[in-house]
């Protein structure tokens, strides 16, 4: 009879299955954050030549950028100067 009221009742090694909201919680943004950080640096080999791209292509993105507008705000302004 013991026997069948063991398995049947709730044992403690049962209720401490599920880690508690907070844990949980922790191991997901830290998945997550591992997760976004691999697929941040997939396929790139050398990270600081990836960085250094990307600010050349911003620095140039923002010549282009004053070129425009110096080109629209009408024509140039040169002075002459005669002797």
């Amino acid at each position: 009879m013991g026997g069948l009221c063991s398995c049947c009742s709730n044992n403690a090694d049962e209720t401490n299955l599920m880690p508690s909201p907070e844990t949980r919680r922790r191991q997901q943004l830290e998945a997550a954050e591992r997760r976004r950080f691999e697929n941040e640096h997939r396929g790139v080999r050398d990270l600081e030549r990836v960085k250094q791209q990307q600010l050349r292509s911003e620095a140039k993105q923002r010549r282009l950028e004053e070129a425009e507008r110096a080109a629209n705000s009408g024509p140039p302004t040169l002075k002459w100067q005669s002797n």
